[in-house]
Order: C-alpha cells, then structure tokens, then sequence
C-alpha cells in the first residue's frame, strides 16, 4: 500500500524572482529581521518549502508574528514589512475597509 506522502518542491522562487531553497533562507539563528528576510521566509511558506509550524520552529516565531508578515505582504507587498511603516499601512488599510 501507498502511503500519502506530503511533495515538497526543492525550490520556490523568492520575493525578488531568485530560486529559495531551505539551505537559501535565513539561517535559524537569525535576530535581525530585514524585509527581504521576512518576505523570503513568507515566499518559502506559500510556495509550501516548509510549513507555517516549521518556520515559527525554526525561527522562534509566534504564529501570529508570522502572520502579520502575511498580511503585510498581501495588503502593501514587501514595503508593508518595513517596522518604520507598519502604522502608516495599517491605518491606510484600515481607512480602505471602512469605505466598503
């Protein structure tokens, strides 16, 4: 009998077009979390290179910290990581949602 076994692809591609591999990403020792960084790790999950519970492992996120880079990504693309401008997209999305 044939187990299902979950199929991985060896690479995704990043934020910026580059291939991602696991041995591409940040290390799990990483501290300093640029946008690219963020975005990259975001690119591995939705491209299914790792799972949100192997990443949040890896890095010593919460699940909600990484979920907040999501949805910044999907509301403002990589700008909406910069920590300078996360009150500055949040307030814009909020006022979005408000004339709908």
């Amino acid at each position: 009998m044939i187990q299902n076994e979950k199929i991985r692809p060896a690479k995704v591609i990043g934020p910026l077009g580059e291939p991602l591999t696991v041995d591409s990403l940040p290390p799990p020792s990483t501290t300093r979390w640029v946008v690219r960084r963020k975005a990259e790790v975001v690119a591995a999950v939705n491209g299914g290179l790792l799972t949100v519970d192997e990443v949040c492992e890896r890095y010593g996120l919460t699940v909600e910290e990484f979920a907040g880079w999501q949805r910044a990504i999907d509301r403002s693309g990589m700008p909406g990581l910069r920590v300078t401008r996360i009150q500055h997209y949040r307030s814009l999305y909020e006022r979005q949602q408000q004339k709908y």
